[in-house]
């Protein structure tokens, strides 16, 4: 049975697209039949971090008002064989994503499309994409940076997704947290500049699945249309790639979370 796995953020600018498109990456790349959703109708960005952005001719929204097949919608991944994606309109008001409409399409995606695992790039905050992709989550992955505002937003998403989702609705079994530290800068933790992991895991009291160092990396892939994590020699690739692991079962520590000890030259020249 196909898993839904909402990424998601109580603020913008945390590396939540960015996670989405390594984390479905990933979970490709080790064999794993993968569809990621752009949620955040009318801001698509999706396909520019995934690369695809000159073939989409359909959207999630044509899908859903029947203006297209779901076949017709999904963009094959030119570099991973078992990933899909499934890109946000561009054109559309949010009000055109409905339950039974974003329903239909995750039921064809497990069933017609056999996809394990369905990641859903939600939108920050509370508006009703954001919402939407919330409610059908089975597992969630809420993306956050060591600040106080970040973590404080990610509190709200935790309580929304305790109450609102659909396994909070039908009394289910309550939805899977993880929580994604991104942006984490070691230095600048070590001077209190940013919260550390334990102050962030005493406030939100989640288990975290994953911490990605700051990388200048993480934008330069953006820009040419590469998930981080096919970088295999850069550290927040490397960071995404154990977080992938942790999530199919693994036990890993935690990477990168000490400074880098420099040495003279680099003082020196602050290379």
């Amino acid at each position: 049975m196909a898993k839904t796995i909402v990424v998601t953020s109580g603020k913008g600018g945390v590396g939540k697209t960015t996670t989405s498109a390594s984390f479905a990456a990933g979970l490709a790349l080790r064999g794993h039949k993968t569809a990621v959703i752009d949620f955040d109708i009318g801001l698509r960005n999706l396909d520019l971090i995934l690369g695809c952005e000159r073939r989409v001719v359909y959207d999630f929204v044509n899908v859903i008002n029947g203006e297209a097949k779901l076949n017709q919608a999904l963009i094959k991944d030119k570099r991973l064989e078992n990933l899909y994606i499934l890109p946000a309109s561009q054109t559309r008001d949010k009000d055109a994503l409905t339950l039974d409409g974003v329903s239909k399409v995750l039921h064809d995606l497990q069933h017609e499309f056999e996809c394990e695992y369905i990641v859903c790039d939600s939108p920050a905050g509370i508006e009703k994409g954001a919402l939407m992709a919330l409610y059908f989550a089975d597992e969630a992955i809420v993306v956050t940076n060591p600040e106080v505002s970040s973590v404080r937003d990610s509190d709200r998403i935790l309580g929304i997704l305790a109450a609102k989702s659909r396994r909070a609705v039908e009394e289910l079994e309550p939805v899977k947290e993880h929580l994604l530290v991104a942006r984490y800068d070691s230095r600048r933790v070590a001077i209190g500049e940013m919260l550390s992991l334990e102050d962030i895991r005493g406030i939100l009291g989640i288990p975290i699945l994953g911490v990605i160092p700051e990388s200048p990396g993480v934008l330069q892939a953006s820009n040419i249309g590469t998930p981080i994590i096919l970088d295999d020699e850069n550290p927040a690739a490397q960071a995404y790639s154990d977080m992938v692991d942790r999530f199919l079962g693994e036990e890993l520590p935690l990477r990168f979370l000490e400074p880098e000890k420099r040495g003279l030259l680099k003082r020196l020249f602050g290379s």
